[in-house]
């Protein structure tokens, strides 16, 4: 059952990402690409219609408009689109991540925060 759960949320990913793609394509139909680039902003937005803080209704928004948003998206964006998408996001998917390019990223946030704190004290 977790397997199962855990191939659904690949999947859910991969088709965010091909939902941004679709959202540039310039054979995508207006309508699916402001529907795509609106799920897909959402999707990968911090900011919840919901907060996640709030018990139980906070992650039902993610667990429910996310993969409903998905659906209709996928319905408007032609097929030949997406097919071509789905490849460009799951190329993307399977490229090794940088752990130098963390560590920097951290590093430069801590460096902030710590200039924030002595500038402020």
């Amino acid at each position: 059952m977790i397997e199962i759960l855990k191939q659904w949320a690949r999947t859910l990913k991969r088709d965010v990402i091909a939902l941004y793609f679709a959202a540039r394509d310039p054979r995508t139909p207006w309508h699916a690409k402001a529907t795509a680039a609106f799920v897909a902003a959402y999707a990968l937005s911090p900011i919840d219609l919901i907060p996640d803080f709030i018990p139980i209704l906070g992650y039902l928004d993610d667990l429910i408009l996310i993969p409903l948003g998905i659906a209709l998206a996928l319905r408007m964006v032609p097929k030949d689109v997406m097919a071509a998408c789905r490849a460009r996001a799951l190329a993307i998917a399977e490229r090794p991540g940088s752990t130098a390019g963390v560590v920097i990223v951290v590093s430069i946030w801590a460096l902030c925060t710590i200039g924030l704190l002595f500038f402020w004290l």
